[in-house]
């Protein structure tokens, strides 16, 4: 984790510095100072900018629990029972491959322009993903490895606890942390409209304010929001993942 730390704390340094240099060369508005940047963000912070950060924060963390809560149970269920696989299977195959963002105007006719619509679209990006990992990881178990527990008479319960969920979680972790990308370009895009709140409202009502130092704020803020969920993510996996013994 130290190395890790380190690692993104000297990337971010780099990028800080190549940042500098190009703005030192072009000169123009533009392409502000990361020095003048941060000034802004230290600025404004705590009055604006925590606060449409909190309401992306939220919609993230809504559409992420919503999208686990429906499907872990069902890529579980689609991996244990060849039954179900087979009914939802062509429902997933032919639901998945639609451009998410394309449903955006069906999605706020239906749950309107509020949070509601903002995380419908995170949960329909994330689902998927999730379903198709869980179900794939526990497919891939080797039936030897029921045996003993069959033997031992135990449940479905245990079976669960002990064997389908370890198996799964680390495509699981895989699945959310590439989604998570998409899912954040996405929300930026909803919440351009029908909100007056979120970092993609802010981005964009900087832009269209000729404010170019709000709108760097808003996209360091955002991209910092990126990388504090990868984090967290990678935290979580090396907790409940710690089984697999990586370094």
């Amino acid at each position: 984790m130290r190395k890790r730390i380190l690692a993104s704390f000297f990337g971010a340094v780099s990028l800080f510095c190549a940042w500098l240099i190009l703005a030192e060369i072009v000169r123009l508005p533009i392409i502000p100072s990361p020095l003048l940047v941060v000034e802004k963000i230290s600025e404004i912070f705590c009055g604006t900018i925590a606060v449409h950060g909190m309401y992306s924060l939220g919609r993230i963390i809504a559409g992420l629990l919503l999208a686990v809560g429906v499907g872990l149970p069902v890529g579980v269920l689609m991996g244990w029972s060849r039954r179900a696989d087979r009914l939802l299977a062509p429902l997933v195959y032919l639901t998945y491959p639609v451009p998410k963002i394309a449903l955006l105007p069906i999605v706020m006719l239906l749950f309107g322009l509020g949070d509601g619509s903002k995380t419908i679209m995170l949960f329909l990006i994330l689902v998927f993903q999730v379903v198709i990992a869980v179900r794939d990881s526990i497919r891939a178990i080797p039936e030897e490895v029921f045996y003993p527990l069959a033997s031992l008479g135990a449940g479905f319960r245990v079976i669960l606890c002990e064997v389908l969920l370890p198996a799964s979680l680390p495509k699981f972790m895989t699945a959310i942390r590439v989604a998570m990308a998409t899912a954040i370009s996405v929300l930026f895009f909803t919440e351009t409209f029908g909100t007056q709140y979120g970092m993609g409202y802010f981005i964009m009502d900087a832009w269209l304010r000729v404010n170019y130092l709000e709108m760097y704020s808003g996209i360091v803020v955002l991209s910092a929001m990126g990388l504090f969920l990868f984090g967290v993510l990678d935290c979580a996996e090396r907790y409940f993942c710690r089984w697999q013994g990586r370094e």
